[in-house]
């Protein structure tokens, strides 16, 4: 199959630091590629795959201090992939929204996964005006927001089984990994390793947007002596920094589409201690890779009790569930099925799911919860 993957310019693929999106497109191309697909990579020039790359920027464009506006960068990358859109089978954008008025005119098969949050009221028109588009959710609890979008799955994440090494012994510090916002809880952590009397760990990237919340809110906090700053790190550092920690505290304070710090985690064989918001009860799996908690009590006495949980289990649970090759097998599904619709004749029915002003029914419904997609 001819594959076209569309990753955000932000980061490279895969990323040199902190980047979400750009890490799961670089996991996903290289499995697809591992399958023998034809897989081409639209991303920035410093990208490292063994697809075939089409350079959009000439560097990621965080770390681009020229940059000054990364939409037209964006949109002029959209102009590119659109226009050579004859030679794929199937188009997959991981852009969240931004390809939909390109992609309506594609007679193409295409999908686009959404990354992001999509609880924000200004999304609501936009999806109502593109119902029509095929979408794809990284979890059910993405989906409840937009429940008239045209999702045609939820295709959970997946890291290769070799990224990260199995650790059997527990380290002696709590660990959070991720970024310095209100929402992600860090302040929470502290709390949770100060009653426990455990040293914590933050591996943490600063945006600008986040640089006041730091300076006056947790900046404080990080001078107690149990509490040892990173700041942002790298993937080398990532393994041994999870597989080392006790714990991971996963303490958020938001709808989380996926978590993708959790299972990797869990790669680690290191048990996760989360918040329960967003997709965290469909990720874990309580008392198995960890424990779902409801507050802040209820976390520190949970993170007491994940000290003692087997680590070859959570091991084995990251194993069986949130593989790359999984994750590549299930997006083929997709795929499969919007060629498929394509040649039954309908551009924008991609599978089976209909606009919401139509009165043309749906086709049946199916869910896989052991390979993590769900097939509309």
């Amino acid at each position: 199959m001819r594959i076209a993957q569309v990753s955000p310019l932000y980061e490279s693929v895969p990323p040199k630091l902190y980047g979400g999106t750009e890490r799961v497109v670089s996991f996903l191309t290289e499995a697809l590629v591992d399958l023998g697909h034809d897989v081409t990579l639209f991303a920035s020039a410093d990208s490292v795959t063994r697809a075939t790359l089409v350079p959009c920027v000439p560097r990621a464009l965080r770390l681009d201090e020229s940059c000054r506006d990364p939409l037209a960068h964006h949109l002029a990358m959209l102009e590119e992939v659109f226009s050579r859109a004859a030679e794929f089978d199937v188009i997959h954008v991981h852009l969240d929204y931004l390809s939909f008025p390109e992609a309506r005119h594609c007679k193409v098969p295409h999908v686009a996964t959404m990354h992001s949050r999509l609880d924000v009221p200004d999304l609501q028109p936009l999806f109502r005006a593109f119902a029509d588009i095929p979408v794809v959710s990284i979890s059910e609890a993405q989906q409840a927001p937009l429940p008239f979008a045209n999702w045609c799955g939820t295709v959970y994440h997946g890291l290769p089984l070799d990224l990260y090494s199995f650790r059997p012994t527990a380290g002696k510090y709590l660990a959070f990994l991720g970024r310095v916002s209100p929402e992600k809880g860090v302040d929470r952590a502290v709390e949770i390793a100060r009653r426990l009397g455990l040293p914590l760990r933050v591996a943490a990237k600063i945006d600008d947007k986040d640089r006041d919340f730091y300076e006056r809110q947790l900046k404080p906090l990080f001078s107690e002596a149990q509490v040892e700053f990173l700041g942002e790190i790298g993937e080398r550092e990532k393994g041994g920094f999870l597989g080392d920690a006790a714990a991971l505290l996963f303490p958020i304070d938001w709808p989380e589409p996926f978590g993708l710090v959790m299972i990797e985690a869990m790669a680690c064989g290191t048990p996760v201690v989360a918040f329960r918001q967003g997709a965290v009860p469909e990720v874990m799996r309580d008392g198995v890779s960890g424990f779902v908690v409801d507050t802040l009590d209820g976390a520190v006495e949970a993170t007491a009790r994940a000290l003692e949980l087997p680590r070859k289990r959570c091991r084995a649970y990251f194993e069986g569930r949130f593989s790359a090759p999984r994750m590549a097998n299930d997006y083929l599904a997709v795929y499969e099925r919007l060629l498929a619709a394509g040649e039954r004749g309908h551009p924008h029915r991609r599978l089976g799911l209909v606009p919401a002003d139509t009165d043309e029914p749906d086709d049946s419904t199916s869910v896989d919860r052991g390979s993590g997609v769900e097939l509309a």
